[in-house]
């Protein structure tokens, strides 16, 4: 099993050779992808929102029949992965009673994987885990990194379910964002990444099965995300498969001239192209056709 490559000395930054063989030695073996997915080239995961508050499609997929209709064209348009979600974890967003996440989810997880197609389950809550799990997903994805449920550790572990980690800056989507600070937002964000492989390998999960998120956008300012992004292959160090989720995130219209979150297309493909030049196994997606198409012609240039 790979270890834990401790984080940098910040007096003595890692170089570009160190970097690329984190890369080589991590990022092409370690996938809990089926069929080596994620190994050979970056895997694209859909986004699939089921809310009526969607801070990017702003509800257009809040019913089951629309969530599945747009879940089928993602996967036609090349998504490998479909991560289904009933709760927006936008910032300042309210939590949801998860029964009422369980209502809009599950009948949409059912009917996308009854027809062969690779689930993840967006949610924080054990309950809606759990019963996705049973309808069909293959993938639970965390913002909490199983931390905001007490019995999700428990859920998880059950299962044989892959488990994606991702760090967010508190413990509530409502108050992330209300200044956040960092001593050193790179080391800070990989040793609690850390943490909490270590701490889940005790519970009985094992590495092969996880995968960390840096959390672009969840807890951190433009600056924050910006720095993540530049040293996202250190992620590798960690020892497990890495994510990547910045697709049309506020941060793109901060480095750019404040554009909605309907024109931030162009910044989404060059933070997933970052993500293909660093390594990582899967990017999470709104533009699924115009990522694969960037992903097509990236892998073919440094195949």
């Amino acid at each position: 099993m790979a270890e834990i490559l401790p984080y940098p000395d910040a007096n003595h930054p890692p170089s570009a050779s160190s970097l690329a063989r984190r890369v080589n030695g991590f990022a092409q073996r370690i996938s809990f992808l089926p069929g080596g997915l994620g190994e050979r080239q970056t895997a694209i995961m859909g986004i699939v929102n089921v809310t009526p508050d969607s801070f990017f499609d702003g509800g257009a997929h809040d019913s089951a029949e629309a969530a599945i209709a747009h879940g089928l064209r993602l996967a036609e348009a090349g998504a490998e992965i479909l991560d289904i979600g009933g709760e927006s974890t936008r910032p300042g967003a309210a939590p949801l009673d998860p029964q009422e996440e369980i209502r809009r989810t599950i009948p949409v997880v059912r009917e996308l994987a009854n027809r062969g197609l690779l689930i993840s389950i967006d949610t924080r809550h054990a309950a809606v885990m759990a019963a996705a799990l049973d309808a069909g997903a293959a993938i639970l994805n965390d913002i909490t990194a199983l931390t905001g449920d007490p019995a999700a550790v428990q859920v998880a572990a059950r299962s044989s379910a892959p488990v994606i980690l991702m760090h967010m800056r508190g413990s509530d989507p409502r108050t992330m964002q209300d200044n956040p600070v960092y001593t050193d937002v790179v080391a800070e964000v990989y040793r609690y990444l850390g943490q909490r492989i270590t701490a889940l390998e005790a519970a009985g999960i094992p590495r092969t099965r996880l995968c960390v998120d840096p959390g672009i956008g969840f807890g951190k300012t433009a600056d924050h995300n910006v720095q993540l992004l530049r040293h996202l292959p250190l992620l590798h160090g960690l020892g497990c498969a890495v994510l990547l989720g910045a697709s049309r995130k506020r941060f793109i219209s901060a480095l750019s001239a404040n554009e909605g979150p309907q024109d931030r297309l162009a910044g989404s493909l060059t933070a997933a192209i970052s993500a293909f030049s660093a390594g990582v196994q899967i990017v999470r997606v709104h533009d699924v056709a115009e990522t694969a198409q960037a992903r097509a012609v990236w892998f073919a240039i440094h195949a």
